[in-house]
């Protein structure tokens, strides 16, 4: 039986991208922990098998090391201004599905002759958080008394999303990568992204998040598109980003979703703040983590109340 000399460092590499376990491998080929010593080589077929199983190029088992992949926009989710690892598959083949519908809109809104959306580009992070916030709600035509009132968080990410799409921009929503359900996203590696363009606005939030973070996320985004920045995002509200855009991105989408003045007038001085927060973030459909930050903001809490509680929803699983 004819067997291929691939590449061990490209064996290892591909299955560390696809976030395969040793044993699930050596289950499936006998002969993997021989193929990672050199001690054996795989046959043609089962190489092609580990190439669709991992979702890698098959040329790549060729090449002496693992080819150096980067995403194909910028990426904001730095930690102290170091990049991350290298992106997944998952996140590269979500990226790349995106780009091709987004050039297939762009394409047949040139042909139907569509004007250009005047909100993409329409701002500058010179411009104070709050006031972009207003001028977005405006275009949107969102109501934050009108999100009060629904029932749940579902409604409420239903909702905006529904105002985003009227206004222009491309919503997907997926847990998944296209279609494949054995390909699943990972909320750890990234919540969303937003892909800037003034015909074919598009922004991707990853399914598998929380409703209450899909908000903010969705928010988030569409600050993105304000300012005309493309990007895989950094939206941890609990977390102050490192880079300028992605804490000036989480200013805006912070105030579009709680804004200061409407907080100061729900808030409630005298109850207890555990109850206080879950209580706001029934409200207003934001997380746990929105909404402390947003006291502090409104200057209701101490930053040692914001630390103390900030743990707390953490360890409740809010975002």
């Amino acid at each position: 039986m004819t067997t291929v000399a691939a590449s061990v460092p490209v064996l290892r590499w591909a299955a560390q991208r696809a976030r395969l376990h040793e044993d699930d491998l050596a289950a499936r080929f006998r002969k993997w922990p021989l193929w990672l010593s050199g001690d054996a080589q795989p046959t043609l077929k089962q190489l092609e098998d580990f190439a669709r199983l991992t979702h890698t190029a098959f040329g790549y088992f060729f090449l002496p090391q693992p080819p150096a992949l980067a995403l194909p926009v910028p990426d904001f989710r730095t930690v102290r201004d170091d990049a991350l690892a290298e992106p997944s598959s998952d996140l590269l083949d979500t990226l790349y599905l995106c780009q091709q519908r987004q050039d297939w809109y762009r394409e047949h809104a040139r042909m139907q002759g569509l004007p250009a959306l005047p909100f993409v580009g329409s701002t500058s992070m010179e411009e104070a958080p709050e006031d972009v916030a207003r001028r977005l709600r405006e275009t949107l035509g969102l109501s934050t008394e009108a999100r009060r009132q629904l029932a749940t968080w579902t409604d409420a990410l239903r909702q905006l999303i529904a105002k985003a799409e009227d206004a222009g921009v491309m919503v997907m929503v997926s847990s998944i990568v296209g279609s494949n359900s054995h390909r699943k996203l990972d909320v750890g590696e990234f919540r969303g992204f937003a892909l800037a363009d003034d015909l074919a606005p598009l922004v991707f939030l990853n399914g598998a998040d929380s409703k209450a973070a899909q908000m903010f996320t969705l928010a988030h985004e569409l600050a993105h598109l304000w300012l005309n920045a493309t990007g895989v995002s950094d939206t941890q509200a609990g977390q102050v980003p490192e880079q300028r855009a992605e804490r000036w991105c989480n200013q805006v989408a912070a105030e579009l979703l709680i804004p200061l003045e409407e907080l100061r007038a729900a808030h409630q001085r005298n109850a207890p703040i555990p109850d206080e927060i879950q209580r706001l973030a029934r409200e207003f459909k934001v997380s746990t983590l929105v909404t402390l930050r947003r006291l502090f903001d409104a200057g209701t809490i101490s930053q040692a109340a914001l630390w103390q509680h900030t743990v707390r929803s953490r360890n409740g699983g809010a975002r």
